[in-house]
């Protein structure tokens, strides 16, 4: 009889919880939203747009030529009757370049470039970082959802049943009418519980669809049992050192402290000279004579040499220049500092939460089988008349609630081991494997 009690039960959590065919796992879903999230993409075409920059900053320090031409024709009108008035034609053309040889400021300039990239790619992989932890998010989300609806449905078919006994052990007088009304209010708890955690899905699969761009998605559920993995062997304080070396916000910080000491150096470089060497070649062509002489002319000119520019006052801009980037250069050390405390506390918050939840899921695991013990002894206990209809509704509801906090306490440690990789800066997209071989083939 208690086996065919439990089968609605079993039906209830096998129809929600079963995966489907054409369910996705957690690497499928991430490549999805890798492909389609405007937030990862907006940082990958930064990054691009860095590069491009970069390479601007390079041509400070390469040669520059440039073609000019020209063509005039000029009426000459005189008052002496023995010159005729005529018109010519004049072309010219020069063509000339220069080539920096002591330039520090563009120096610098092109040595911030390079430390760009450094920064670009750090917050690309921050957003990488950032999208995977978004996207499990979503996805346990979704399957914890998933698991109220199935833990509410199988905890309304219990209670449909507990009504129904009442109701007929109040028929043969076996019971009271206060059981009944018991049963049925908590039937309607139960059935309201229903329609927000249906609703609840619902809104979770809507926000996992967007995240990646797929119309019902459909995620894997864990396999159970499951043996939930532990943080590598390695104390809070390697995590934490590890996290002040790798962390995407402490190296754009880092970054951030050089670009700033690089922009010093081009301030002083405002009373440094600068030294270029330039070339130039010039023809002027005129075919039908000058405004002098009426023969075919043409002149051609050739120069190289040396050009030095000496700055020696600029009304104190460049001192009021350097008092500024120094001053900046010592606000970025100063964010850099503030980086790394946050980065720490937040390393090692992430790790006590992992290690909290392996706990909290191991208590709830034992809750769980102490409350199946529970409503059996109730069950039991109401039968023979020792126990009434609410402890046995409280029991049901008792282990529902557990199960439900078991489900959400293994995504917790889930999503908690890629947090606490993120807070390292170590999280990759291969963390991600390690999730799908817990998951449901």
């Amino acid at each position: 009889m208690k086996l065919s009690r439990l089968l609605p039960i079993a039906a209830a959590l096998g129809v929600l919880l079963a995966p489907a065919a054409h369910a996705q796992s957690l690497v499928e879903l991430y490549e999805s939203a890798r492909a389609y999230d405007a937030t990862y993409q907006s940082a990958r075409l930064q990054y691009d747009a860095t590069l491009a920059r970069a390479d601007q900053a390079r041509a400070g320090l390469l040669p520059t030529a440039g073609l000019s031409a020209g063509y005039t024709r000029s009426n000459f009108d005189n008052t002496n009757p023995l010159i005729p008035d005529r018109s010519y034609p004049t072309g010219n053309a020069t063509l000339s370049a220069s080539q920096p040889l002591y330039r520090p400021a563009n120096r610098a300039t092109y040595e911030q470039g390079l430390r760009q990239i450094d920064l670009a790619q750090a917050q690309l992989d921050g957003a990488e970082q950032e999208l995977i932890v978004r996207v499990a998010q979503a996805y346990f989300d979704v399957l914890a959802a998933q698991d109220t609806l199935a833990f509410v449905r199988a905890q309304k078919s219990a209670v449909g049943e507990q009504l129904a006994s009442a109701r007929r052990n109040f028929e043969v007088g076996t019971a009271t009418v206060t059981d009944s009304r018991e049963a049925q209010a908590r039937f309607d708890l139960v059935t309201a519980q229903e329609i927000a955690a249906d609703n609840d899905l619902r809104v979770k699969k809507l926000a996992l669809d967007q995240l990646v761009g797929k119309s019902g998605a459909d995620p894997r559920p864990l396999a159970l049992p499951v043996q939930l993995p532990a943080p590598d062997g390695q104390s809070v304080e390697a995590w934490v050192q590890t996290a002040q070396d790798r962390h995407p916000g402490v190296r754009q910080n880092l970054v951030a402290v050089d670009i700033a000491r690089l922009e010093t150096e081009k301030a002083r470089a405002g009373h440094k000279p600068t030294v270029d060497a330039v070339a130039s070649y010039a023809v002027t062509r005129s075919p039908e004579g000058t405004a002098s002489s009426a023969l075919n002319n043409r002149a051609n000119l050739g120069t190289i040499g040396v050009q030095m520019n000496l700055p020696l006052f600029a009304g104190f801009a460049v001192q009021n220049r350097i008092r500024e980037t120094l001053a900046l250069e010592d606000k970025a050390s100063s964010d850099l500092e503030a980086t790394r405390r946050t980065v720490a506390q937040g390393t090692r918050t992430a790790y006590f939460g992992v290690i909290s939840g392996q706990g909290q899921v191991k208590a709830l695991e034992a809750a769980e089988a102490s409350s199946q013990l529970a409503l059996d002894a109730n069950k039991l206990g109401y039968q023979v008349g020792v126990r009434i209809n609410i402890d046995v509704l409280n029991s049901q509801s008792q282990l529902f609630q557990t199960k439900r906090d078991l489900a959400q306490a293994r995504y917790n440690v889930l999503l908690g081991n890629l947090r606490l990789r993120q807070a390292s800066g170590t999280l990759a997209p291969q963390d991600l494997q390690s999730v799908n071989a817990l998951l449901a083939r």
